[in-house]
């Protein structure tokens, strides 16, 4: 299930120490159960919202997991979010299995941002202003960043005694990972109805929700994306501190939030200046994806080379030179 829904996140959970990775794995899928309803192109907003807080309330009220699945038996199970929502039941054994600490930090967390999902598909797709934003994002990475520090301060000592310092930081790697998925998925999110661009950053250039995806706006609407690439370069700051505040002992923890925060830094870096946001999507390669484990691998338990790693990749990619076709013609012809 969970490499079908996530590949990416598959590799950063599969290499943790066994208990983490159980922990996590469970995690992932319960918050993609959760994920399913909040995105399903084909839902109603009030069926989305009723289904979260029923979801919600099978996680902490012990409504049975039939009261969902149920309801989401129409659903094309060929799509891998679907199947794993689908099969809540299977990921609720999984959980049962786990250490009741560990058990109950999950379903806080996940009931959460449950029902915080489900108060904005009430609120509809519209986000006015920063505040707003951060508001949703909360809701639905915020909380993340929280639930991977219970589950790795329960499993760490040496993590538990900094974990007051390491919440806010991990609200933060949320934010960070989360204000990348909103400007890659610009276009997509459109297409679906929803903008979740603040209104007070493209009415600052004279557009609309619909007039900043018209080809004939590009330039303006390059501006737009890039105040939004602002944002995510200060919440990825502090998603950085996060990583470093791990002890370099676990390095396999370091790197399972590494992976996941160094793919955003880069792949806000080819965001930045590529007009294929907001046509499509701009994402990075598999060989840049594996040139990151790579190099993390070998040398991420260093926070001195993780800062010098970092600003390499936030490096916008350098533009193509072109060759005046003068000069393109005599190379063709051997000159």
């Amino acid at each position: 299930m969970l490499r079908s829904v996530s590949r990416t996140f598959a590799l950063s959970i599969e290499q943790l120490p066994q208990i983490l990775r159980d922990a996590i794995t469970v995690s992932y899928l319960l918050l993609r159960v959760s994920d399913c309803l909040e995105d399903h192109a084909e839902m109603a907003p009030e069926r989305k919202s009723e289904l979260l807080r029923i979801w919600a309330s099978i996680l902490d009220e012990g409504l049975p997991v039939e009261t969902l699945t149920r309801e989401i038996a129409d659903l094309d199970s060929d799509d891998p979010e679907v199947y794993v929502a689908q099969h809540a039941s299977r990921v609720l054994e999984m959980l049962a299995g786990l250490p009741d600490p560990i058990q109950a930090a999950i379903i806080e967390r996940v009931a959460k941002t449950s029902r915080g999902m489900a108060r904005w598909q009430d609120h509809g797709p519209f986000v006015e202003d920063e505040a707003e934003l951060d508001d949703y994002m909360h809701e639905v990475a915020g909380r993340v960043g929280y639930l991977l520090t219970d589950i790795f301060a329960w499993h760490s000592p040496r993590i538990r005694a900094r974990k007051a310092e390491l919440m806010p930081l991990s609200r933060e790697y949320g934010l960070a990972l989360q204000t990348v998925n909103v400007i890659r998925g610009m276009r997509q999110d459109y297409h679906r109805g929803w903008v979740f661009v603040p209104r007070s950053f493209y009415e600052r250039y004279g557009l609309t929700r619909d007039s900043l995806f018209d080809p004939e706006n590009v330039d303006l609407s390059m501006q737009v994306v890039r105040d939004l690439a602002d944002k995510a370069e200060r919440h990825l700051h502090h998603g950085i501190d996060y990583v470093m505040a791990f002890p370099r002992r676990q390095h396999r923890v370091r790197l399972a939030c590494m992976w996941p925060l160094f793919f955003a830094v880069r792949t806000l870096a080819v965001s930045r200046n590529n007009r294929d946001v907001l046509l499509s999507e701009a994402k990075i390669g598999r060989d840049e994806v594996r040139g990151i484990i790579r190099q993390t691998s070998l040398f991420g338990w260093s926070n001195q080379w993780l800062h010098v790693y970092y600003d390499r990749l936030a490096e916008p990619p350098h533009p193509p030179i072109e060759m005046p076709a003068r000069a393109i013609a005599t190379s063709a012809a051997g000159g």
